[in-house]
């Protein structure tokens, strides 16, 4: 077995080093070379347990006495120097506790009492329409969540006292060996607290709480699409032993419209025209969320031709104006023609005779050339 270092070598201390240095330099060592910022490095747990080790038997003056005058052989049977690094496991709370508070779990003094807690947010989705997803709306939903109990005034006691946890003691944590640490954990029966309900109230069974169902007004602003959660604070499930309550989050869901489609802020939509309007120009009427408008179609109009409706959109949820609406043109072709309209089309197709629009002798001149290819 290899001897040990040094206590003071270990912290890179000298023998007079104060309480103050001794924290300092196990503090560097310790965010150093802990396991769990090295995971599955032997050497860097060794070199931790050999820093804890130190600083455990210097920051103690009893300790740290034996240990000056008669070096590791000093600390035989003292609690500390033997075996797997010390006569008994380290408690690792009480050496974090003191140097980094918390962070490691660590807790000094008496038992905590009572912890207030924060409670737990709930979640409701709500279904709007299209409009009121773009204009807005107030709705008057029934939210159902936990409330107080008013017998018990939340303490979930007949006569809203408790007593001490039999399981931790009061200490609200339990802890355990592992090995070369002692680790703390919240206690399960008490949840950290120290305390349980004393006589049970029975309306709430000792929950502190019972199951209710409250109306509320929730106000959604303009511009929101599918999936936007809108905020309710305070609105949630209350919280432990008097602790606040959690939030209330809105889900919009929007049902889908009948004419408009969204994409982003802006909205688009097919409006049919008679294909004598596309090729003659008309002024059709347009649907919009603002109500119907006047739209110009110039002559020769081409199905699918797209027309912007500028800020005729979706209002823009932070503010900052409305997208625009885009109108796309299909044209419609009749489907039954009475006698005089036939006979109109076959003048007009006589009229016509071969004469063909730019994009069609296009178009099949790429044809011709297809098939010319294919027979060669």
């Amino acid at each position: 077995m290899a001897a040990k270092r040094d206590y003071y070598e270990v912290l890179g201390v000298d023998k007079g080093a104060d309480a103050a240095a001794l924290k300092s330099a196990f503090r560097k060592l310790a965010m150093q070379f802990h396991p769990d910022r090295n995971p599955g490095d032997a050497s860097a747990e060794e070199k931790f347990k050999e820093a804890s080790e130190a600083y455990d038997v210097l920051s103690t003056p009893e300790k740290r006495a034996r240990y000056d005058r008669f070096g590791h052989q000093g600390l035989e049977g003292f609690g500390g120097g033997q075996g797997q690094g010390f006569g008994t496991a380290v408690d690792l709370n009480e050496i974090f506790g003191e140097i980094f508070g918390d962070i490691f779990g660590g807790r000094r003094g008496g038992p905590r009492g009572p912890q207030r807690q924060r409670g737990a947010d709930l979640r409701y989705n709500l279904e709007i329409s299209f409009e009121e997803a773009c204009f807005g709306t107030e709705v008057a939903v029934r939210i159902p969540r936990p409330k107080a109990c008013e017998a018990c005034e939340g303490t979930g006691s007949k006569t809203k006292q408790s007593r001490t946890c039999p399981t931790c003691g009061g200490a609200g944590e339990v802890r355990f060996t592992q090995g070369f640490f002692a680790v703390a954990r919240a206690c399960g029966q008490c949840s950290g607290t120290g305390k349980v309900v004393a006589d049970p109230c029975k309306s709430c069974k000792g929950l502190g709480h019972v199951e209710s169902e409250s109306s509320l007004t929730v106000k959604i602003p303009g511009g929101v699409d599918n999936g936007t959660r809108v905020r309710l604070a305070g609105e949630g499930e209350p919280g432990p032993n008097g602790g606040p309550a959690g939030d209330l989050y809105v889900v919009v869901q929007v049902r889908e419209h009948a004419i408009f489609h969204r994409e982003e802020d802006d909205i688009l939509c097919e409006v049919p025209i008679a294909f004598t309007q596309a090729a003659l120009g008309a002024d059709i009427e347009v649907p919009t969320l603002d109500g119907p408008v006047t739209m110009r179609v110039p002559a020769g109009t081409q199905w699918g031709k797209v027309f912007r409706l500028k800020g005729k959109g979706v209002p823009r949820l932070h503010g900052g104006g409305r997208g625009d609406q885009h109108v796309r043109i299909a044209i419609e072709t009749p489907s039954e023609l009475s006698a005089r309209q036939r006979e109109l089309l076959e003048a007009f197709a006589k009229e016509a005779g071969d004469s063909v629009s730019p994009r069609t002798k296009g178009f099949f001149d790429k044809v011709k050339s297809l098939f010319a290819a294919t027979k060669r």
